[in-house]
C-alpha cells in the first residue's frame, strides 16, 4: 500500500474512482502532512519556550521580546506554502471542474433532481434529445414533470435512486432541486455540488473503475436527510447497454414511486396549525365562530355545546 492510499485510509477517505480524483487526493495528502509538520514544529517550539524561559531561570521578565528575524521568516514561509497550495493547485483544479466541460456528444448527460428525500434521474434515450419538462406536470408518478406529448420524450429514460454510467466516459450532471437546497455528493468520485431550487447547475466527472458507488446528500435538508441516498453504478459497455434497454422498457410502463414520506415529527406541507401568519398574509379562519378578542381583552372561553332536550 503506497503512502497516499495509507493516509487517505487513515483520514477516512474512500478509494478514488474518478480520473481527476488523484489530484484532489494529492492536495489533501500534502495539506495533512504540512499541517502535521506545523503541529509538531510549533509544539516543539512551545515546549522549548516553556523550558528556556521558565521562572526559576528568568525571574525578571524581558520586555524587549524576540530580537532575531527567524520567526518572521518562518511565518512568511508558512504563508507562501499556503498560497502555493491555493493559487497553484486548488484554484486551477476547481477552474477545470467548472469551466472545462467535455462535449455533450462525448459524454453521458443526465438531469438530476433532488427532493425530500430521494434523487430522480432523467436521460435522453437513443435519440440523444431530452423531452420537454414542465413543473406543472410534476406528480408522484411523474417526478421529473416530463411532457409525454412531446415526441422527443417518447424514448426518454427515468430512474429513481440508482444511476448507471459507462466506465471511462465523462458524465455531465445537470443538477436541480424541487424543494430545499440539497447537495449531490459522490465521495468516491471526489465531486459534489449543491442542488438549488430554480437553478440548473452542471458538474462532471469521468469514472475509471467499475462498481457501485454511494450518492449522499451533503446538505442538511430535513428530518429525513439521513435517508437521502442513492448509488451510481459504473458498468462496462455490455452491462451498460443491457441496463439502458431494461430501463427503456420499464419507463414505458413503470410508475415511479412517490418520494419518501415525511418522517414522524416533520411538520406537514403548508402552514403549521396554530402559527401566526406572516405580515400581509391572509388571516386564518376562526374555527370556533366566536368574534376575535379586542386588544387588551382576554379571549372568551368557548361556549358549551348545546345539549339536546
Amino acid at each position: 500500500m503506497n503512502s497516499l492510499a495509507f493516509l487517505n485510509e487513515l483520514i477516512g477517505l474512500p478509494p478514488n474512482a474518478s480520473e481527476h480524483g488523484y489530484q484532489i487526493d494529492h492536495i489533501i495528502e500534502f495539506s495533512h502532512w504540512f499541517m502535521g509538520g506545523l503541529f509538531v514544529g510549533w509544539s516543539a517550539f512551545f515546549i522549548y519556550v516553556l523550558l528556556r524561559f521558565r521562572r526559576s531561570k528568568h525571574p525578571v521578565a524581558d520586555h524587549e521580546g524576540v530580537k532575531s528575524g527567524i520567526s518572521t521568516h518562518l511565518e512568511f514561509a508558512v504563508v507562501l506554502i499556503e498560497a502555493v497550495l491555493l493559487i497553484g493547485f486548488a484554484i486551477p483544479l476547481w477552474a477545470k471542474r467548472v469551466n472545462s466541460f467535455p462535449e455533450d456528444k462525448d459524454a453521458i448527460v443526465v438531469h438530476v433532481v433532488g427532493q425530500q428525500f430521494n434523487w430522480n434521474f432523467h436521460m435522453p434515450g437513443p435519440d440523444g434529445v431530452f423531452g420537454r419538462r414542465d413543473v406543472s406536470l410534476v406528480t408522484n408518478s411523474n417526478p421529473m414533470g416530463i411532457d409525454y406529448s412531446d415526441p422527443a420524450s417518447k424514448d426518454d429514460i427515468t430512474a429513481g435512486g440508482e444511476l448507471h454510467v459507462l466506465k471511462d466516459r465523462p458524465v455531465i450532471i445537470e443538477l436541480s432541486s424541487k424543494d430545499v437546497i440539497h447537495n449531490f455528493a459522490l465521495p468516491h468520485m471526489r465531486i459534489a455540488q449543491d442542488a438549488i431550487p430554480g437553478q440548473i447547475i452542471p458538474m462532471w466527472f469521468k469514472p475509471i473503475k467499475t462498481g457501485t458507488f454511494e450518492i449522499v446528500c451533503g446538505q442538511l435538508c430535513g428530518l429525513g436527510h439521513y435517508s437521502m441516498k442513492g448509488s451510481v453504478v459504473v458498468d462496462e459497455p455490455a452491462e451498460y447497454q443491457t441496463w439502458l434497454k431494461e430501463r427503456a422498457e420499464l419507463s414505458k410502463t413503470e410508475t415511479v414511486p412517490a418520494p419518501t414520506e415525511r418522517p414522524p415529527g416533520e411538520p406537514p406541507v403548508g402552514p403549521t396549525p396554530g402559527t401566526v401568519p406572516p405580515p400581509g398574509g391572509p388571516k386564518t379562519a376562526n374555527p370556533s365562530g366566536e368574534p376575535d378578542a379586542k386588544p387588551g381583552e382576554a379571549p372568551k372561553a368557548p361556549s358549551p355545546a348545546a345539549t339536546p332536550h
